[in-house]
């Protein structure tokens, strides 16, 4: 990431402005049609040494005749020529263009008639802007239309939480209004049937009941609609109970070290999105994180379960917001609703580490195990990739150790990710077993990619910067069939991929 940092940093290009650049009589050789080449300007070679002879260098075009410009002052008639020529030149096509609209009368007079009789025709762009109101309607041809500029901050592709590939929800499809109602059905249920949720939930969960779905299938919600609510309250004055109980501990001398690992790795934590720089989310990440890891010990705090609290809070916080979050201000909600959404982020944080507790434990055997199972299985499902990989000598644990450490959050934008744990929450041990295969056709994906590069540092490149940028629902459904497949061959037939 550096490294691409400072590749950026070394092509950026001094700007000058737009319509007046450095002046470089080179490039106004199209306005003159009869210049010879001894009008031409010399140009100077030699690099700016300072900032003044930098300045002198990139003058605007209006600081031609300044005394102070040494660069032009051997050549101030030349200039004047040079002017008077560009001047015009600039004039006679002004003439030209002129003269051709106004040859062209009846053109303008039928455009004219055919325009309703309610609009009134603008003269000039300032009267245009004067007297227009919103009883006008008048019909706009082509050129006329123009792209509305952007009402909030550009927010990067990657970092888009929305559910599509595009910024704003397309409209509903049919099949899609049937599914929500179908969900609607299962959760309004007195006794919602889990099993029935898991197959609905596989292959997406519509937006709008997404946290009540993702509640009861992380085991947080009871399936039993009357205990819903006062499972909540309970579980929710618990975390505060905790918080009570331990979260000023963190300046004690032993509990120093986590804190201040928490501390420096939440600003990293999805850098792009503004949501995660609220330095009030930035406290709500630090009391979870701090808090979980103070209730296990056997694991402690690891370096990247600070990106597995984000999924969870942004779809907690989608209950409460209906524009996109990646630029909402969370100060706008109540404490109430605050402290809602971060007590529900932590316990269902909590049910998703408890599956893969082993990945975080000293040594980290879990994903030691993870890692040497993804080899065994490439080797079965893409020997000719498996054998690229050894010949020049890159080891599954080299890249795979993030996939399996961050469950891919790294690798895919986040809106995918919401999307991938709508699966892996209707799997069994969708977190860890189904994982793997996911990991699996996740490599497999990027065979030609990887079978191109020929040395070792140009497919660690390629594994550590996968270009998904643009991954969205259909992408990720694709991915999650072709894992399905997998687990579907092998999963209960471990020989096929053991040497």
């Amino acid at each position: 990431m550096l490294a691409s940092l400072s590749r950026r940093a070394w092509n950026i290009q001094p700007v000058y402005g737009a319509q007046h650049p450095p002046l470089d009589p080179r490039l106004t050789k199209n306005f003159i049609k009869d210049r010879s080449k001894t009008n031409a300007l010399p140009m100077k070679s030699k690099k700016a040494s300072s900032f003044h002879e930098f300045a002198r260098n990139t003058s605007d075009a209006w600081d031609i005749g300044d005394d102070e410009d040494e660069d032009f002052s051997s050549s101030s008639s030349s200039l004047q020529t040079l002017n008077s020529k560009v001047a015009k030149a600039t004039a006679a096509q002004v003439l030209e263009n002129h003269s051709k609209l106004r040859a062209k009368p009846e053109r303008a007079q039928s455009t004219l008639s055919d325009m309703p009789t309610n609009c009134k025709v603008i003269k000039s762009s300032s009267e245009a802007q004067l007297s227009r109101t919103s009883e006008e309607a008048c019909v706009r041809t082509p050129l006329q239309k123009q792209q509305s500029l952007p009402l909030r901050p550009v927010i990067p592709l990657v970092a888009r939480i929305s559910d599509q590939n595009a910024s704003g929800a397309p409209p509903m499809t049919v099949r899609e209004k049937t599914r929500l109602e179908k969900f609607r059905q299962l959760l309004s249920s007195h006794n919602t049937d889990l099993d029935e949720l898991r197959k609905c939930s596989w292959p997406g969960v519509p937006r709008e009941v997404r946290p009540v779905t993702w509640r009861l299938l992380s085991g947080y919600l009871p399936a039993n609609m009357e205990r819903r609510k006062l499972t909540l309250q309970r579980k929710r004055e618990e975390y505060f109970g905790f918080i009570q109980q331990y979260y000023d501990s963190r300046n004690e001398e032993h509990h120093q070290d986590t804190y201040r690992q928490i501390h420096i790795d939440i600003p990293r934590t999805n850098p792009l999105i503004p949501l995660f720089q609220q330095p009030l989310v930035q406290e709500i990440f630090e009391r979870i994180l701090f808090i979980w890891a103070i209730r296990h010990p056997a694991s402690g705090y690891v370096q990247g379960i600070n990106d597995l609290v984000t999924p969870f809070f942004v779809v907690f916080l989608s209950e409460y917001v209906e524009e996109d979050v990646e630029n909402f201000d969370v100060t706008n909600l109540s404490q109430d609703v605050l402290r809602s959404i971060e007590a529900d982020s932590f316990w269902c944080m909590s049910k998703l580490l408890d599956g893969i507790q082993d990945n975080y434990t000293f040594a980290q055997p879990g994903i030691q195990k993870k890692v040497k199972a993804l080899e065994e299985l490439v080797s079965r499902i893409d020997e000719q990739v498996h054998n690229h990989f050894r010949k020049y000598e890159v080891e599954y644990l080299q890249f795979a150790f993030r996939w399996m450490n961050n469950l891919l959050m790294r690798e895919l934008p986040l809106r995918c990710t919401i999307r991938l744990w709508d699966t892996y929450q209707s799997e069994p041990e969708g977190f860890s077993h189904f994982h793997l295969y996911v990991c699996a056709a996740f490599l497999i994906k990027w065979r030609k990619e990887i079978l191109d590069e020929e040395d070792f540092q140009g497919l660690l490149m390629l594994l550590q910067n996968l270009p998904t940028i643009h991954w969205g629902n259909e992408e990720i459904g694709l991915l999650l069939a072709e894992a399905y497949r997998l687990k579907y061959m092998f999963a209960d037939a471990p020989n096929h991929y053991r040497r």
